[in-house]
């Protein structure tokens, strides 16, 4: 155990002073992963298997994958306002906190310790089953306490996340009439994209898509591959018109079988 312990407690310290003064917080999410891993290897080291399970399985693979997973949706590059919604709201948490840090440190300095005796005596009968006894019967308000406390915080977390339509949801003419609007004013296109080889019987990205008149439509090519974009003038030289056989169209190179 102390060999364990003289490993993991450098890396710890690091990974946890990694996640106070990260700048990235993708970063910041690695290091407390780092962190989490730690205490749980030192839970197997101590002989406590259950809060080893539950550090790995619980914490690292559960609620800190729903920190990443929060985090691809946001966006890293997310910036967030500085400006405090509640007057007051820095002073009043800096109080705090230095209240709480004393309380703290007052009470770490009067515990008193005594002999210590190991693991072996509580794993008697069982980890898990001397632990459940102890968190159903001596402990149970505060494991009680500690449940309505985690619930208040996730419904807190929704009501605060929650935010109310301030405009009408836009109709499908709305959003029609932007377009239209877009169009005249810069040009842009009226719809979407036609993908390349659209009615041409060629799944090549370079094959332009045919309009209905049979003339290719050079805004189906990505510019790379020498199509233009919309509102662009030039792009591919025009294909010789298609005869008029009722079937359909085929592009220039390809033969019906």
């Amino acid at each position: 155990m102390e060999a364990t312990f003289v490993i993991l407690a450098p890396i710890l310290t690091l990974a946890a002073l990694g996640l106070l003064f990260s700048t990235k917080a993708v970063h910041a999410a690695l290091c407390l992963a780092v962190v989490m891993i730690g205490l749980a290897m030192l839970y197997a080291s101590l002989d406590a298997p259950f809060l080893f399970a539950v550090q790995i399985v619980v914490y690292t693979g559960a609620i800190l994958m729903l920190f990443l997973f929060v985090l691809m949706l946001v966006g890293v590059d997310a910036t967030e306002s500085l400006k405090e919604t509640i007057a007051g709201q820095r002073l009043l948490a800096g109080l705090f906190g230095l209240i709480l840090g004393v309380v703290l440190v007052v009470g770490v300095v009067q515990a008193s310790l005594g002999t210590m005796q190991g693991l072996g005596s509580a794993n008697a009968g069982g980890n898990i089953e001397n632990l459940a006894d102890l968190l159903f019967s001596r402990y149970v308000l505060g494991f009680e306490a500690t449940s309505a406390l985690l619930i208040t915080a996730a419904i807190g977390a929704m009501v605060l996340a929650h935010k109310e339509r301030l405009a009408p949801k836009p109709t499908q003419a709305d959003l029609a009439r932007r377009r239209v609007q877009a169009y005249a004013a810069t040009g842009a296109h009226l719809g979407p994209l036609p993908p390349p080889g659209t009615t041409a019987l060629h799944n090549a990205n370079d094959v332009p898509a045919l309009l209905p008149d049979g003339t290719p439509a050079p805004t189906s090519v990505p510019a790379l591959l020498g199509g233009v974009r919309p509102g662009e003038s030039g792009g591919l030289p025009d294909l010789p018109d298609l005869p008029d056989s009722g079937g359909p169209s085929t592009a220039p190179g390809t033969e019906e079988e």
